[in-house]
């Protein structure tokens, strides 16, 4: 079993090219969960969530075949994402904020693997110490939600006090080039080796840096790899960072080395991002068919 912490949300979505109709399930580690129950690993999703969405989230996790344990929370969170470009750049307002998660399964003793993939700060550092002691195993971050506070009804991003350490507990971290710009000051996009140097030297083993059509650095300590984005036809980029992180731990967890779980992780977030909302069309097949082309066009190994 996969486990994956975060608080489950519902948002409204606009891009230059698509919108919900009303808000939609989503959120980093319900994306996270969609993706890897699609590629047929069990995953259970751990979070809060409000009584007014809490009947819909359970059909739609039910529909998804993921397993959960979410507590209740005085409202359901979300967000209202306008993109305004086609290069992922959107506003971010706050439709809801659901409670801080306190809730560590027993399974997290023998589970596979555990992200931890916050929405909104809902995931404490003292949290994530017990839940790092209370797990054996692959243990993932994706930051996202440890960088945002509220101010008023939008979000702003800021380096929390005492992140290092935190990110330190963790066997891979992978952040956007918003968050590593957060974390370290420097744009991955103009250098990414020094901000995953820095990232790496805090004590994550892997670090992985996405930087959407630029594709991704990845960094083990000794080497640095960039693996280039599938050339899909993005509609909607969320979830994107949320469904790498699913296709690079589906390929950690079979021995693969970093650079190929990577092809795996740009192959699933290609397919998301090709669709809106929680119901993307993806079975392991089909991203093992992008990442056999893409791992052709880079001369490594697709498995």
């Amino acid at each position: 079993m996969i486990y994956a912490f975060g608080n489950p949300v519902y948002d409204e979505i606009t891009t230059p090219r698509a919108s919900t109709d009303g808000r939609v399930l989503s959120g980093c580690s319900t994306n996270f969960a969609l993706a890897l129950s699609r590629l047929g690993e069990q995953v259970t999703l751990v979070g809060t969530i409000g009584r007014d969405y809490r009947d819909a989230f359970e059909r739609d996790l039910k529909k998804a075949g993921i397993a959960f344990v979410v507590d209740d929370a005085p409202e359901t969170g979300g967000f209202r994402l306008n993109y305004y470009d086609d290069k992922g750049n959107r506003t971010l307002d706050v439709l809801g904020r659901a409670s801080a998660i306190e809730t560590i399964p027993a399974g997290v003793r023998d589970a596979r693997a555990v992200l931890v993939g916050p929405i909104l700060g809902e995931t404490g550092f003292d949290f994530i110490r017990r839940l790092k002691q209370a797990t054996r195993g692959a243990f993932m971050l994706d930051p996202q939600g440890m960088l945002r506070r509220e101010n008023g009804d939008a979000i702003e991003h800021v380096k929390t006090k005492g992140i290092e350490e935190i990110v330190g507990l963790f066997d891979i971290v992978k952040p956007n080039e918003l968050e590593c710009k957060v974390l370290t000051g420097i744009d991955p996009r103009v250098d990414a080796e020094t901000p995953a140097r820095m990232i790496h030297s805090w004590g994550p083993r892997i670090v992985v840096i996405t930087l959407a059509e630029e594709g991704a650095v990845v960094y083990d300590g000794e080497s640095f790899t960039r693996i280039p984005a599938y050339p899909a036809d993005c509609v909607d980029a969320t979830g994107a960072g949320d469904t790498f992180a699913a296709g690079f731990m589906y390929g950690h967890l079979r021995g693969l080395p970093p650079e190929t779980c990577a092809l795996w992780g740009t192959a699933t977030a290609s397919i998301m991002i090709e669709h809106v909302g929680p119901d993307f069309p993806m079975t392991r097949d089909s991203v093992h068919k992008r990442v056999n082309q893409l791992a052709a066009a880079q001369g490594v190994a697709a498995s």
